[in-house]
């Protein structure tokens, strides 16, 4: 009867040891600030992974915009919430990592007063080429454009973006004099592309894969470590002879600095079941979303290192926004 009672004890203390928050979590509506107005792919992710949390939980996620300021305004909102795990924001690579280094004025430090939950996807870029330009790889585009300093124009999808600032690297480490030309966002830089006024452009594939299927655009390299599944005749850019040369935009839940550990684990763990879940996993392929698993604490540290890959990136491009 002793050794009974003690092995019940046993079962019930690890559940009566944990905080009281991580029994009842969530027990209320959860609402995810967006950094970017709907339709985008950091809308996208931040839906599929409300709906998972709907499904697991029964709990309502209200998705909540805040588009501004290349996504302060949002996670300035969700660094200022209450840090009890029932306002959280979905923030995409720039927003994190780029913007500290890019803006003259930050409202706050994402650096330091958000918590890196878990990513729930990352999108590679590609450098794609209107088809009539006279080059089929990588090389002899760099050729043409050598051949021709300050004629050969790339299309930059707003200053201080992920493929702005990519291309600004490319361009230093290939040793060309690219004109940059600046839109605002990526749809009319393509469309310029398209229409043969501006030469090249980095893209994600996404919105864009068609183009390169009717032959209206080239890709001429991949910004990965690996080709991309989805494009396996595609190069990296290490296999044509820049080694490191890798641009990936992760799309990630953060929470407000302070959210007790416990509930951020729990977080972490829906995050990381939409590699599991058959309807995020399609939502997400047909978007060309890779979906990423990684632990909280992984993420962190990844976090610590793009921020300071995109430092150098930023003071090498001589780029400063108000």
């Amino acid at each position: 009867m002793n050794v009974i009672r003690a092995l019940a004890i046993l079962i019930i203390a690890p559940l009566t040891a944990l905080p009281a928050s991580a029994q009842t979590y969530p027990a209320k509506p959860l609402k995810l600030i967006v950094s970017t107005s709907a339709g985008g792919v950091t809308d996208l992710a931040a839906r599929i992974l409300g709906a998972h949390i709907t499904a697991r939980t029964g709990q309502a996620v209200v998705i909540d915009n805040r588009a501004g300021a290349s996504g302060n305004i949002a996670m300035d909102a969700v660094a200022k919430a209450p840090a009890d795990g029932y306002t959280l924001g979905v923030a995409n690579t720039g927003n994190i990592a780029i913007n500290p280094y890019l803006m003259r004025h930050m409202p706050y430090d994402p650096l330091t007063e958000l918590v890196p939950v878990g990513p729930i996807g990352t999108v590679p870029l590609f450098l794609v080429m209107n088809s009539n330009v006279p080059a089929t790889t990588l090389a002899e585009f760099i050729a043409h454009a050598k051949a021709q300093p300050e004629k050969v124009s790339y299309a930059s999808a707003g200053v201080g973006t992920t493929p702005d600032l990519a291309a600004h690297d490319f361009n230093r480490r290939a040793g060309l004099q690219l004109v940059f030309v600046p839109f605002r966002g990526t749809a009319p830089a393509v469309a310029a592309v398209l229409g043969g006024d501006v030469q090249v452009t980095f893209v994600s594939m996404g919105p864009h894969i068609e183009f390169v299927r009717q032959g209206k655009l080239r890709i001429l390299g991949a910004a990965t470590r690996q080709r991309a599944p989805y494009l396996p005749d595609v190069p990296t850019f290490a296999e044509q002879g820049f080694p490191g040369f890798e641009t990936t935009t992760w799309f990630a839940l953060f929470a407000p600095r302070g959210t007790p550990q416990e509930i951020v684990d729990q977080l972490n763990g829906y995050v990381r079941e939409l590699a599991e879940d058959a309807d995020a996993k399609k939502r997400l392929a047909a978007n060309f979303v890779d979906p990423a698993v990684m632990t909280a604490a992984a993420f962190a540290e990844l976090v610590k290192s793009d921020a300071a890959k995109w430092e150098r990136i930023v003071r090498e491009a001589g780029v400063k926004i108000d």
